[in-house]
């Protein structure tokens, strides 16, 4: 799943391909929005918020999509094969002179105008990544509900943005504690805010990430040697190590 650190990778190789230059092909393959053209405006600039990517194009326009699970923007050259997968999958397209964005599977794609973009990220809370962090804040928002576990808190967009499954999983391997206790019963929280804050930066500019739990279920854990453990949560992986992280377990 893309989170924070990918989202924000995506967003600038938009913005190196896309940002300063005039539109030459525009195709919004989506039903609401199959008619709307692009081309002959110059796109501004491609901004990250949270796991959202806003492109946004002049005339007060802005392309906003979503990955979730699977979705993608490749950026080839104009004579480039295109390689995301098939052509039923593609939903956008974006071009110039010199470079084609081609969004993959995406399924949050719509075009607003740029004055109404807080209508789709304005309930998320500060942005690990983004200039409007606040750790303060997220910390705040964290606590807020104190009987929520410490996964379901930090999943919450609404809480701090940029945070999936993944990180969800490595925030709790730093902070020592197991997603499923009570986030009021954690004796240091703001170790949560810290630790999130260290991984997505680490990971920011890295094309493969460097994870502690996620995805090592059996293998030993680089703290203390003990097997990984795995288990599912609403279709979703969960690893934590038995030993480094204290707190309920399924």
């Amino acid at each position: 799943m893309p989170e924070g650190d990918t989202v924000l990778q995506t967003a600038q190789r938009l913005h190196t391909a896309l940002a300063g230059r005039l539109l030459t092909r525009s195709d919004l393959r989506v039903p609401r929005f199959a008619t709307a053209d692009l081309t002959g405006r110059t796109v501004l600039d491609v901004t990250p918020r949270g796991k959202h990517i806003l492109t946004r194009v002049e005339g007060g326009l802005t392309l906003h999509s979503h990955l979730r699970m699977d979705g993608a923007w490749r950026v080839y050259g104009p004579d480039e094969r295109w390689r995301g997968g098939p052509g039923h999958q593609i939903r956008a397209v974006l071009g110039n002179a010199e470079r084609v964005a081609v969004g993959y599977r995406l399924p949050v794609l719509e075009l607003l105008r740029t004055t109404d973009e807080e209508s789709v990220v304005g309930h998320l809370g500060p942005d690990i990544l983004g200039p409007d962090w606040d750790p303060d804040t997220a910390l705040r928002n964290l606590l807020a509900d104190p009987a929520r576990t410490v996964g379901e808190a930090l999943l919450d967009q609404r809480n701090l943005a940029g945070i999936g499954n993944v990180f969800r999983c490595e925030t709790c391997f730093l902070a020592r504690t197991t997603p499923w206790l009570p986030i009021g019963d954690l004796p240091a929280p703001q170790q949560l805010v810290t630790a999130a804050k260290k991984l997505l930066e680490a990971n920011r500019a890295r094309s493969r990430r460097h994870l502690y739990v996620y995805g090592r279920g059996g293998l030993p854990c680089r703290r203390c040697g003990t097997p990984i453990s795995k288990t599912t949560e609403d279709d979703r992986p969960v690893y934590w190590c038995p030993r480094c992280q204290l707190g309920p377990v399924p």
